[in-house]
Formats: C-alpha cells, sequence, structure tokens
C-alpha cells in the first residue's frame, strides 16, 4: 500500500451527527469524497434534505437520518439506521454542538445544560453506542470535533459553557482513547479556531481585532480547511494516532 492509498477511505462506512450545514456537511462530504459511504443526522429534516441534496449535486451520496441526540432512543435509533443504511460503522464524527455568549452573570442554568447536554453527554451516548458495534466488529475511528476554546478563553465574547464543554470533550476523548485501544477503536479529536459558517459571524468587523489579527495567518479558515484533518484522523494513515487533539486554527493558540 502506497502512501496516498492509506488516506482513502474506500469501503469504510462513517456516521456525522450535525452533518447537515457547517462544518458538518464540509466533514461528510469529505468523508464521501475520499471514498467512505457517509450517512448524516441532523434535528432539521428539511436541512438535512438539503445537504443530501447539495452532495448529489456534486456526484456524492449521503444517507439522510433525522434524530435528535441529546434524546438517549434516538442516539440508539440513529446508530441503528446507520448500520442498516450503511451496512456497517467503522467511522463516527462527533460534530453536533451548540454555544451561547453570555457573561457568567447573566449563563442561565438552561444555556449551561443545553450546552453540556449536547456538546458532552450526547456525543457520550454516540460514541458509546458506536463503539459497542466498532468493538464486534474489530475497529474503527471516532473523530470528535473540539475546539480551540477548550485551550484558550475567548475574547470579546463570553461563553463559559461552550469553552468548558469543549476542554470536557478534549478530556473525554483521552479517555476513550485509552479505555478502547485494546479493541481496536482510535478517539481523536479536532480542535478548529474561527471558521467562516452561517451560525458563526467570524468575518464581522467589530470582532476582527480579536478574531483575526490575534491569529499568526490573519484570517479565519473555511469548513472545507478544517475537513482533511477530520479524513486522516478516519483513516490509516492515522493508524498509529489515538488520544490525540488535533488543532487547527492559524496558529492563533500559539501566543
Amino acid at each position: 500500500m502506497g502512501v496516498l492509498d492509506k488516506f482513502s477511505l474506500s469501503g469504510r462506512k462513517a456516521l456525522v451527527t450535525g452533518g447537515n450545514r457547517g462544518l458538518g456537511q464540509a466533514f461528510a462530504t469529505a468523508l464521501a469524497e475520499a471514498g467512505a459511504d457517509v450517512a448524516i443526522a441532523g434535528r432539521d429534516a428539511e436541512r438535512t434534505a438539503l445537504a443530501v441534496e447539495q452532495a448529489a449535486g456534486h456526484g456524492l451520496q449521503l444517507h439522510p437520518i433525522t434524530a435528535d441526540i441529546t434524546d438517549d432512543a434516538d442516539v440508539r435509533w440513529m446508530t441503528g439506521e446507520a448500520l442498516d443504511v450503511l451496512g456497517g460503522l467503522d467511522i463516527l464524527v462527533n460534530n453536533a454542538g451548540t454555544c451561547f455568549h453570555n457573561d457568567s452573570w447573566h449563563t442561565t442554568d438552561e444555556e449551561w445544560a443545553q450546552v453540556f447536554d449536547l456538546n458532552v453527554r450526547a456525543l457520550w451516548k454516540c460514541s458509546l453506542e458506536a463503539a459497542r458495534h466498532m468493538k464486534e466488529s474489530g475497529g474503527g475511528s471516532i473523530v470528535n470535533i473540539g475546539s480551540m476554546s477548550g485551550l484558550i478563553v475567548n475574547r470579546p465574547q463570553w461563553q463559559h459553557a461552550y469553552n468548558a464543554s469543549k476542554a470536557a470533550v478534549h478530556h473525554l476523548t483521552k479517555s476513550l482513547a485509552a479505555e478502547w485501544a485494546a479493541a481496536g477503536i482510535r478517539v481523536n479529536a479536532v480542535a478548529p479556531g474561527y471558521v467562516k459558517t452561517d451560525m458563526a459571524p467570524v468575518d464581522r468587523p467589530e470582532l476582527r481585532r480579536h478574531w483575526i489579527e490575534d491569529a499568526p495567518q490573519q484570517r479565519y479558515a473555511l469548513p472545507e480547511e478544517i475537513a482533511p484533518a477530520v479524513v486522516f484522523l478516519a483513516s490509516d494513515a492515522a493508524s498509529f494516532i489515538t488520544g490525540s487533539v488535533v488543532v487547527a486554527d492559524g496558529g492563533y493558540t500559539v501566543y
């Protein structure tokens, strides 16, 4: 096998949560381009159908699944549906997440709970369900989407719950990697910096001073720039990598 062959995902079966928009959609598209058979899960059925349609326009097939991964029954159903439609499951990308910008004095219990429920607990539950199958089938790769916010404190916005949740994702990644290595399951994370999506206003002029000028590369990323890191970690090219957090932030965290 040549070195480039190790990046191929031909014959692999992948599930991407939150795969119907933004970063998740870019991850699903990249995995499909690398040869994987990909299912995407999201709460918004119409948005998921649109993502499938957009992929088809580029000659790629994505399988839609409608599920709310904060509901344990939906997580079980989603995983079973992915196994049925794909014929197996080798790769899980835990991408779904949420964030509130609020200072500590005004962060509500509901906001805190929503962030941890989706960003941490749902990721945990999805990982468990996928890993049960991977363990029986001989292994697999789980790629969690963390954030540079799990390593630094963003400014000028306050987002305490999000920052803490992504730090939890990073350490959960390491914990699961240590436990599941014996089962042939690799668990890694990608920690993006500022990326332009429909939900992230990274190009707002008032934010440029802190979001752009504080980064050595002096720019934000596009989703398709983060996606190759996910493909790499999912592939055999990363066969000796587990428990790692790959930071893709244009150098933001070096300062």
